[in-house]
């Protein structure tokens, strides 16, 4: 007998938005507007030339006791599924000390059925599909995103388009034509966009990743599905919620969801307030931003650290780092590097972008906006077997 939780026959192809799901509204301007698809963010706010993403409302809050019951809070629950979320959040006493706090976590994103956070995302953008009828998903991707959304398409029998550029190793490429989808190398990132963007107004691709400038963001329903990330945190800590979060950020997708997960908590009445979520970058984007440099301009610097790429920053970024009180750090190569290291010592083989995390909280020690006393979690977002 196959579980309701780990679906696996592709006859459960009917996906339909949750009851509670009422509306949307613009995370800047707060204006509302119908259940859509909005790639180029609130329509007003695009008209100003300074775009900002919309969120799902939802008119109310059901039970939330035990981890099945996170799926009743997404604007998407239900099938298909391939056993994404409910990740491990791991004690690490040890780290914690030579990081000189009194607690640390971290919850293991990797342990997702490819290996990354994105799952979370692949889940959402495929139900969402199946339900207006889309059969084609696309991404731009240098790896992680689209063998998720590869692997995830191929579960719904959707068609998949991953698009991205000479720079993306032979074993993403490899894992994401395995599962049937057809990549195109375009040739830089700028192109990857122009190309989603010309098949996703012509309605033949629905596409899961931004692809404007001034960048808003992935799609909506994607990004919602980050929020269970904060419900399953309030799950298995119950009252002794962490005082800090730590999270890697590129365009801050997972940053928001987060920020918005824990918002929602707090207007259901579990918790008191949002931890401090703090962005780790690998080099000055957000946080110029944040320090009055227009958030539309571009922003350009350079990483090896691929999954946390581009030369633009977003209003979800900013928008959650001010809700949840929140700085940005931008730990070196060498610095996350290290982190890396320290972390497989202990058992956790990440790849180098989910270990700027550590990184961070090294540098937010030291500049003691994370205090001695403090609770914090560690959001590594991919194992490190992908990495060549």
């Amino acid at each position: 007998m196959i579980s309701k939780t780990y679906e696996t026959s592709r006859s459960a192809r009917v996906a339909e938005p949750n009851p509670i799901l009422s509306g949307m509204r613009c995370i800047k301007c707060q204006r509302s507007w119908p259940i859509g698809d909005y790639f180029g963010g609130c329509p007003a706010c695009a008209a100003t030339g300074a775009p900002a993403s919309v969120a799902p409302v939802f008119e109310s809050f059901p039970e939330l006791k035990v981890a099945g019951d996170i799926a009743n809070w997404l604007a998407y629950p239900g099938h298909p599924r391939l056993g994404e979320g409910n990740t491990p959040l791991l004690e690490l006493t040890e780290t914690a000390a030579k990081n000189d706090i009194k607690w640390l976590g971290v919850k293991n994103e990797g342990a997702n059925p490819t290996g990354s956070h994105k799952d979370r995302m692949s889940a959402a953008i495929v139900r969402r599909a199946l339900d207006i009828g889309a059969r084609a998903l696309a991404i731009a991707s240098s790896g992680n995103a689209g063998a998720s959304l590869a692997a995830f398409a191929a579960h719904a029998g959707l068609k998949c388009v991953v698009v991205t550029t000479e720079a993306m190793e032979r074993g993403w490429r490899k894992a994401i034509e395995l599962h049937g989808a057809e990549v195109i190398v375009a040739p830089n990132s700028a192109a990857r966009w122009e190309l989603v963007s010309v098949h996703a107004k012509s309605g033949e691709w629905y596409p899961a990743s931004n692809f404007t400038i001034p960048a808003v963001g992935s799609n909506l329903f994607a990004v919602d599905g980050y929020r269970a990330i904060a419900l399953e945190l309030y799950l298995s800590l119950g009252a002794e919620q962490p005082s800090d979060i730590i999270v890697p950020v590129s365009r801050g997708d997972l940053l928001w969801g987060l920020a918005k997960g824990y918002a929602d908590l707090v207007s259901a009445g579990l918790v008191t307030d949002i931890p401090r979520i703090h962005a780790a970058e690998p080099f000055p984007r957000i946080s110029q931003a944040m320090a009055g440099k227009d958030y539309v301009g571009q922003f350009h610097g350079q990483s090896p650290l691929l999954s946390l790429g581009g030369t633009t920053v977003t209003y979800q970024a900013i928008a959650a780092l001010l809700s949840s009180r929140g700085v940005v750090v931008g730990p070196s190569a060498d610095q996350t590097i290290a982190a890396q290291l320290e972390l497989a010592r202990v058992g956790l083989f990440v790849e180098s972008s989910s270990a700027i995390a550590l990184a961070g909280l090294k540098i937010l020690r030291e500049q003691a906006v994370i205090a001695e006393d403090a609770s914090v979690v560690l959001i590594l977002t991919s194992h490190g077997y992908k990495e060549g």
